[in-house]
């Protein structure tokens, strides 16, 4: 288990780069509760901003302003992408369009030498079919050989893959479900994924199967099974979570993705609130005179608990 939220910043995570303000030693000790905070901005008719400074943002924490300590535009930052794969029983006849779509995103999101990616999926099994690269062809290749068959232990994945591969990725860290939200294995939560997701700053996008193709009795409904979980997951953590229902809708929710993580900002702050208490601490994020701007990002943190 990951003891706290360590400042990444002076342990070397590549996570904050170029910063307009930089932390002094005395403001930023190892062991202090430090956050990342990635932030997506869209206007009023949801088109991404792109052109904030600093100043431009309020940081608070259960309600308290907090002094941001650096800030940097994420459109150059390396990716490190978990894409993660339901392959139980319950999508069969979704697998052919989990694929395709899968495929058709790496191509437009890894860049060679820069971004790596890597495939894990679940079913009877949970499988690591390809380890970080950024070979899109070997990507290609693994996704292609997968099959379906099992049950479905959807947190159970989700939880290894962030703590044994996530934990330690460079740069942004970041994980794409494809699945129908379903779980019927796990003994791990959906509270437990969250609250370690948002522990090691991992966003979650969720890519949710449940009228994909047309297949089953899912199709049209509002709140199928699995949709309700997904966008907690994925917004609880920053992310968004889809729900398209044939291959251009899949295509056009990846392309969406990558736009946004070309032009996230990204905030670090260390916590007024240097109580090691374990309880969880909202964060909301404010765009000062610009009533007309939205931002998005996790909804907060639980802090580490002391020994």
């Amino acid at each position: 288990m990951i003891s706290s939220i360590i400042v990444f910043l002076l342990l070397g995570s590549g996570s904050v780069r170029a910063p307009q303000t930089v932390p002094s030693q005395e403001e930023v000790r190892l062991g202090t509760i430090g956050v990342n905070v990635p932030i997506t901005v869209y206007d009023k008719d949801g088109r991404l901003v792109t052109d904030l400074t600093v100043e431009d943002f309020e940081v608070r924490e259960d309600g308290v302003p907090q002094r941001i300590l650096s800030f940097s535009k994420e459109n150059e930052l390396p990716l490190s992408v978990a894409l993660v794969m339901d392959a139980s029983n319950s999508v069969r006849p979704k697998l052919k369009f989990e694929k395709e779509a899968t495929i058709a995103f790496l191509d437009g999101i890894v860049r060679p030498r820069k971004d790596r990616a890597l495939l894990v999926t679940f079913g009877s099994v949970i499988e690591l079919h390809q380890d970080f690269t950024d070979d899109v062809e070997d990507l290609k290749a693994a996704i292609r050989a997968v099959k379906a068959g099992g049950a479905t232990p959807l947190y159970d994945a989700l939880y290894r893959v962030i703590e044994e591969k996530m934990t330690m990725a460079p740069g942004r860290r970041v994980l794409i479900l494809i699945s129908d939200g379903e779980d019927t294995a796990s003994e791990r939560t959906l509270e437990d994924v969250i609250e370690l997701a948002q522990r090691t700053e991992v966003v979650v996008y969720a890519i949710g199967t449940v009228h994909a193709g047309g297949f089953g009795v899912t199709m049209g409904m509002t709140d199928a099974p699995g949709m309700k979980e997904l966008r907690r997951l994925a917004e609880e953590t920053g992310g968004r979570a889809f729900f398209p229902s044939k291959i251009l809708d899949l295509e056009r929710n990846f392309s969406d993705i990558s736009a946004e993580l070309r032009s996230q900002y990204y905030l670090f702050y260390v916590s007024s609130n240097q109580n090691r208490d374990g309880r969880f601490r909202k964060i909301e994020v404010r765009i000062l005179n610009r009533k007309d701007l939205r931002a998005r990002t996790k909804r907060g943190y639980k802090a580490p608990q002391a020994s």
